[in-house]
Parts: structure tokens; sequence; C-alpha cells
């Protein structure tokens, strides 16, 4: 066993295959009764030693992949996890926000243990945030996006207390991918995040951010399942485990809502970070400083994943990738290519691919230094280098939890490009050189990651000259 002190306590991890490991300490109250839909408040000291040996429960889930039947017990829901190697060095730190759509997501996942990553020479840090209507549906009378408040009294946390776990609080690298992906970026551009932390790494950025009108407008159809309006006053009432149903209830017939949500709809994304003007002024493109260095990237087949979730791979009609055409890429001339092709590659550009090129591009023109990749490997299988493949392989989890399943059979290959990442991960949290050279706008030096990894110009050309004009703003409310 081995204890460490904290601001609210002293906490009793154990020693885990060489790492040190502390599971479940609570970084703030409680988002429940007088404090539900409330911005994150302190959480409250204890009295002798707490023992930090099992992940707290996760916030309410939507029941995507059957999320919301796991962990359910209390409503702890704001704590974090520590993995380091040793408690008395000084050592780079990693902090981990999951993705999830901004409706699921929890710490405890066996694909996000620390173990593996730790034992690289860094301290890892993974933690829970409010998702779905809890953390970010816009409700009268509460603070907009109220996960990434969480997540910003996350890293306070590991500013006041990561030296206790053998981490340098001068050394704090933030990493996340898909919505984890997006929220590093809004992070970037929040003023409440400015100084916690020091270089950032945002994988598969979702360039999906709402206009307050539209998420009001989204929170108030939510609320109306229940009879209710989108106020605390009223939904502060009903069960936490309620308010995920009602969202899926919503998602399930978000198509009906096109003409006033728009792509929002067609994409069927209920909830997304918002720009209020005030937790987070702009979007994430448009509000970078460039203080804070930045590896940036996504994998090449980003939609295809999403495709197989549709039950659309290798079924996807010409009317199908018409209609995708008009929606997320209306004027862009994309070349010839047949329906499967055309549905995957608009889908991957409109989601993923080119926000984070963008991310990029706008870190570089604000006078930031930034690390483009791309993840181009294929393992055996239908997936190729699909959405979440980068998961496994940066955790060096390659067995374990839902995401290894894009891996396919663990090869040598995977193996090598697993210990690649993770290299390039540690090495830029632990200096800033990843070991690559950075991007800028007439090179456009880029990563792939294959076995073997290589440097070339960004492979997506085509896609980057459609796509350069865009501006990726906030969606609004249609009608």
């Amino acid at each position: 066993m081995v204890e460490v002190r904290v601001g609210g306590g002293t906490v009793r991890g154990a020693e885990e295959a060489g790492v040190a490991v502390f599971r479940g300490i609570p970084f703030a109250a409680p988002p429940v009764g007088a404090l539900r839909f409330a911005a994150p408040r302190p959480a409250p000291a204890w009295e002798g030693v707490r023992d930090a040996l099992t992940f707290g429960p996760p916030p309410p889930q939507a029941a995507v992949f059957g999320m919301d039947g796991m962990g359910r017990s209390g409503d702890d829901w704001l704590t974090v996890n520590v993995w380091s190697p040793d408690v008395s060095a000084a050592l780079p730190v990693l902090v981990w926000i999951q993705g999830g759509a901004y409706t699921i997501g929890m710490s405890g996942l066996p694909e996000y243990d620390g173990t593996r990553l730790a034992l690289d020479g860094v301290v890892v840090v993974t933690f829970n945030y409010r998702v779905g209507m809890e953390g970010f549906a816009a409700i009268e009378g509460a603070p907009a996006n109220r996960g990434l408040l969480d997540q910003v009294a996350a890293l306070e946390w590991v500013r006041d207390n990561i030296r206790g776990f053998g981490g340098d609080p001068a050394r704090v690298t933030v990493f996340g991918q898909s919505a984890g992906g997006g929220s590093v970026a809004a992070l970037l551009a929040m003023p409440r995040a400015a100084g916690l932390f020091h270089r950032a790494v945002a994988s598969s950025v979702p360039g999906v951010f709402f206009t307050p009108e539209l998420a009001a407008d989204i929170a108030s159809v939510c609320a109306a399942e229940l009879g209710l309006r989108a106020t605390v006053e009223e939904l502060s009432t009903v069960d936490p485990e309620l308010l995920p149903i009602v969202g899926d209830e919503v998602m399930a017939k978000i198509g009906q809502f096109a003409d006033r949500w728009g792509q929002a709809a067609h994409k069927v994304i209920p909830f997304a970070p918002v720009v209020d003007g005030e937790v987070l002024p702009v979007v994430p493109w448009e509000g970078l400083t460039g203080d804070v260095d930045l590896i940036v990237g996504h994998t090449r087949h980003e939609q295809r994943l999403l495709t197989m979730l549709e039950g659309l791979l290798g079924q996807v009609t010409p009317a199908q990738a018409a209609a995708v055409r008009e929606v997320f890429a209306p004027g862009l001339e994309y070349p010839e290519m047949g329906s499967d092709e055309l549905y995957e590659v608009i889908g991957s550009d409109w989601v993923f691919r080119m926000p984070s090129l963008h991310l990029a591009e706008a870190q570089v023109a604000a006078g930031g230094r930034a690390h483009l990749y791309e993840v181009t490997w294929e393992p055996p299988g239908r997936f190729g280098a699909c959405h979440g493949l980068d998961v496994p392989l940066l955790f060096g989890n390659l067995t374990q939890g839902q995401t290894a399943g894009v891996l396919g059979e663990v090869t040598a290959d995977t193996e090598a490009l697993s210990a690649a990442l993770r290299a390039a991960l540690v090495g830029f949290a632990a200096d800033g050189d990843p070991g690559w050279p950075s991007y800028d706008p007439e090179a456009r030096l880029t990563r792939l990651f294959d076995v073997p990894a290589t440097v070339a110009a960004y492979p997506e050309e085509e896609s980057r000259q459609l796509w350069a004009s865009h501006r990726f703003a906030a969606l609004p409310l249609l009608e």
C-alpha cells in the first residue's frame, strides 16, 4: 500500500505491476442535490486515511454500447485516478480526457488503464466529467458547459496535488480523443483553463460546437419529454438516471428535427460544447493563443467505424452518398468515387479530419507550435485506420476494453506501432519533442503512423484544398 497526502486528506493506493495506483479520489463535490447542474465545487475533506482502491461511480450515461449499465453506484461522480511509477520523482504528467460524443464516457473502463503508459516514465491521470444533459445541456439557471468546467476542476486538482504522486506540476500535458479531443481544443480557447497545462494532444477533434440557441432548443425538446421546462428549478427534481433515457429517446427520433437542428440532427449529435461567450468564448480555431505546444491528428478512415455502427458498411446507396454531400459538403467538388468511398471521405472530413487539420493551422497562425499526425496503419479486418484505433495503441492496452476490438489479432506490427505512439506521446510530455518536425503551412510535414512510421507532406491534399476556406463555425438553430 502507498499513502499520499492531498488537499482533502490522505489517500491509500496499491502497488500493481510495478506502478502505484490510486482510484476514485474526489476532485469536486458530488454535483447532486443543491449542487445539481452547478459548476463544480471543492470536494469535502475527510478524516483519517481514505482508501483509493476502486474507481468512483461514473456520471449518468446514455445506453450506447451498454454504458448505462456500467458502474451505477453512488453520486460521487467527479473523481480522479492516478498511475505513478515513482511517487518520489518529478515526472511528466499525462492527463487523459475520454471521448464518447459528450453523451457517454467514464474513466474506469479497462481501455484507459494507465499502467503500461506509466511504465514508460510518466504519471497518468484519468477522471470523470459530466456528460449528456448533466454536463452539456443548455439549462436556464445553470452555467454552460458544465462538463468542461469539470475538466478545469480536475486540472486544478492536478496542479495542486500531483507533486505528491511523483508528478511535475510544471510539465502537465492534457490529451484526449474524439469528444476528448474536442474538449482539449475547447480548453485551449477557455480563459479558465489558462496555465493549467503546458502541452496538449488533441486526437480526432470533432468540429461540432453549438450556438446557445441550438443548445437551448435541444434542451427544451429533451425536457418536454418529461413535461418540464429546461430550467434548474424543474430538472433538478428529476432522477439523474432518468435524464440519459430522455436523451436516448430524443436521439432515436432526432431526424424529425432536421429542419431545426440541421447537421447536428443528421449526424445524431444532441450534445456538444456551447459557444456561450463566457465559459467558451469562441470556437477553438478562433481562440488559440499559441502559448501551449500542440500535437493534433486523426486516423485515415475516421468515418468507417461510424458507418459500421450505422449498419451501412459496404451498403451505402448513391442516394445516401448524395444526401451526405448535400448536407455536409455543399458546393465542394469532390472527385468521382463510389458511393461507399464518398460517404466515408465526406464523413471523415466533416466530423474529424478537417477540424483537426484546422486546429493545427490555427495554432501555427497564432504563433504557436503544432505537430500533425495521421494514423494510416490498417489492422487485419474491415475497419481500416478507423476512428478510435489510436486509443488502445496510445495506452498500450491491446487486448482489453472495447476499443481493442478494432485492432483484430495483435501482431508484431501492432506492438511496434503502439510503442511508436507511446514514445511520441511520452517524449512530447517530457520535453516537447514528439520525434518529428513541427507543422508549417508550406511543407505541411506530418507523421504518418504506419509500420514503419514516416514523415511526409499531409496526405489528404484534395480534402485540405476543398475545406481550406471553411470556418467550422458553431452550429446554429435553423428556425
